[in-house]
Order: structure tokens, then C-alpha cells, then sequence
């Protein structure tokens, strides 16, 4: 256990995550990195933030399955404290419209976007409230633009899961506000990460850029800033936020 604060970021491996474990490290904290199936991009990042003076370690572990526990008993066993939680795991699917979604595509899309996020949530609460002993800290998670959008003909699932998101970050933020944490969200709009790809659209970015103002996809990084800010300090009177991180979409 060391001095310096420790966040953990779910999916971390790549993306937005990476980005954020990568700016966490620049700023002074010590960072867990949670990936499920990216073992060799997750050990790579690792070894970059460790070179910049930082400690890294890694943890595998799906948070949409019961995971969760053994990814929080490796953070105790690592490093013995929690001074943030950057709920980033999430999961987005092909494009298809309402009445074509299978039970398992809604099943997979709920556990890892909503409840992973709330048992993450709950595994941080324990450690950083003050009604348990810790010492406060920060939950930052990552919802989505789609939660104002509804994202139709595309992911309306994938939108309601993170309109979810939203009103979960609300209400936490109200419950634990006297305990010594601070709860928001970022809305990312269209980010210029692999998640597409995921989606079957890998230049779904690029090809929409002229419906964002800005007229350009946004970069992890910019979600990365957004999201170290509300870690930081500096937000020390925000809770129960959501920031658009969108080009004014």
C-alpha cells in the first residue's frame, strides 16, 4: 500500500478505459486495470504505466458475472484501497430494430451495462464511505449520449441500458453524498474507439460526422479528461453530474 490514491477501471484494456488508466497514471494515481478477454493489450498498458512511475496491475474478470467479487479481492490484495471506481465496462451489439432482439442479446446487454455497474458501485461503497470506515472517494460512470438519443433502428437496447445508468448515478450520488463520495456520469457521443467495430459498423465514426456540430468524432482522450476532472479535486462540489462529452450532439 502505498501513498498514492488508486483508481480502478473497468474494461480497461482499450478505448475509452485505456485512455483514462493512461491520463490516471500521468496524474499521480496508481491504477487496476479490468479486462475481460484483452490479456495481452491489458498487460501492454500496464507495462507502459508502469515505466511512467506508476503501479499498475491487472485483473481478469467479466462484470456482468459473478467476477465482480474476485475483481475487488484482487484490488484488496494489490493495493488495499480505493479512492475512485471509473465504471467503463460496457458492451454494445449489431444494429438491429426492437422486435428482431433475442432474450440473450437483452440478457448480456442488462448484465454488463446496468447491473455490473451497480455491483461495481456497491463493491466501492463498501470500501470508500465513510459508514464503513474508508474515506471517501470517487465513482465516475461511463453512460452514454444514446441514453437522450434512443439510438433507433441501431441499439434502443443499448440506449435504455444507459438511460439506466443515468438515474442510477442520480440516485447514488443522493444515498452516499454525506458518506464521502462523489457520483457522475459522462455521456460520450460518437468516440473514435473500436467499440464500433463491435457493433458491425467499424466506421460507423468517421461516416457520422457530419451530424455531430463539431463535425468530427471525439477522441478518447477528450472522454479521458472529462473523466479525470471528476475524479479529481477540482469537482470536490460535483455529484449526481452527467457531462456530455459530445461535439454538441
Amino acid at each position: 500500500m502505498t501513498g498514492r490514491p488508486v483508481v480502478l477501471v473497468t474494461g480497461g484494456s482499450r478505448g475509452i478505459g485505456a485512455a483514462v488508466a493512461r491520463k490516471a497514471a500521468s496524474q499521480g494515481w496508481d491504477v487496476l486495470i479490468n479486462y475481460v478477454a484483452q490479456e495481452d493489450a491489458a498487460r501492454a498498458l500496464a507495462t507502459e504505466l508502469q515505466a511512467t512511475g506508476a503501479r499498475a496491475e491487472i485483473v481478469k474478470g467479466d462484470t456482468g458475472s459473478e467476477d465482480v467479487a474476485a475483481i475487488f479481492a484482487a484490488l484488496d490484495q494489490h493495493f488495499g484501497r480505493l479512492d475512485a471506481l471509473v465504471n467503463n465496462a460496457g458492451v454494445v451489439d449489431r444494429a438491429e430494430r426492437v422486435e428482431d432482439f433475442s432474450r440473450a442479446r437483452l440478457d448480456r446487454m442488462f448484465a454488463i451495462n446496468v447491473i455490473g455497474k451497480i455491483r461495481c458501485a456497491a463493491e466501492a461503497v463498501r470500501r470508500m464511505s465513510t459508514a464503513h470506515g474508508g474515506q471517501g472517494g470517487s465513482i465516475v460512470n461511463i453512460s452514454s449520449m444514446a441514453a437522450t438519443i434512443g439510438s433507433p433502428g441501431q441499439y434502443v437496447d443499448y440506449a435504455a441500458s444507459k438511460g439506466a445508468v443515468d438515474t442510477f448515478t442520480i440516485g447514488l450520488s443522493k444515498e452516499v453524498a454525506a458518506e464521502g463520495i462523489r457520483v457522475n456520469a459522462i455521456r460520450p457521443g460518437i468516440i473514435d474507439t473500436d467499440i464500433h467495430a463491435s457493433g458491425g459498423i467499424p466506421d460507423r465514426a468517421s461516416a457520422m460526422a457530419s451530424a455531430i456540430p463539431m463535425q468530427r468524432p471525439g477522441l478518447a482522450d477528450e472522454v479521458a479528461d472529462a473523466v479525470l476532472y471528476l475524479m479529481s479535486s477540482q469537482a470536490s462540489y460535483v455529484t449526481g453530474a452527467i457531462l456530455n462529452v459530445s461535439g454538441g450532439r
